[in-house]
């Protein structure tokens, strides 16, 4: 799929309560904050590229520049399952978002996937399918859902994230196997900064 027609979702409107703080301004080891980071890695992969934030939360709160193209959730979320029924709601009903035929979901603690991995991602990808990367037989992130699926997602409710949606779609759901051991690793304590 050309990735103009990719959208991506760095996921960062949760409350990451096991971290203790606020682990998107968590400083890792070269000194940029985790959400910088994890969005500056996905800029570097993939064009149209957008920080899911709080309703009252701004870009540079977060080392982030201001022009960062943001979709805000209102109110606060219950879950990732919740959030992204708000993300692809928005998506589905906003026409700035209308040519977009894919949405790679990416979450806002994994600074480390490497880019290629996203371009084998983005090589599977079309409206009718989900794409996920796949290492040493065990799928993670970033998750490309098609635009057929997006009504589905935009149902979701509570916790539970996507993988819902991958379950009642297995004919449809296409593994890429990658050598990206970082699609496993995301940050959920501070000892994990220690990459």
């Amino acid at each position: 799929m050309n990735s103009d027609r990719v959208i991506v979702l760095v996921m960062a409107a949760g409350h990451g309560r096991r971290f203790g703080s606020d682990k998107r301004t968590a400083l890792l080891p070269g000194g940029k904050g985790l959400l910088a980071s994890t969005v500056a890695q996905a800029q570097k992969a993939l064009p149209h590229v957008y920080a899911v934030l709080k309703e009252d939360e701004q870009p540079e709160a977060f080392g982030l520049p201001p022009e960062t193209p943001c979709i805000r959730l209102a109110g606060t979320s219950a879950g990732l399952g919740e959030s992204l029924a708000h993300v692809f709601g928005r998506l589905i009903h906003d026409p700035r978002f209308a040519t977009f035929q894919s949405a790679f979901v990416w979450l806002g603690d994994m600074p480390w996937i490497e880019i290629v991995t996203c371009h084998q991602i983005l090589a599977a990808a079309d409206s009718h399918r989900i794409v996920r990367p796949c290492h040493a037989g065990k799928p993670g992130h970033p998750v490309g859902f098609g635009r057929d699926f997006w009504p589905e997602l935009a149902g979701l409710k509570g916790l539970e994230g996507g993988r819902t949606i991958i379950a009642m779609n297995k004919t449809r759901c296409v593994e890429v196997n990658v050598a990206d051991g970082n699609i496993n690793v995301d940050i959920d304590v501070p000892a994990d900064i220690d990459h």
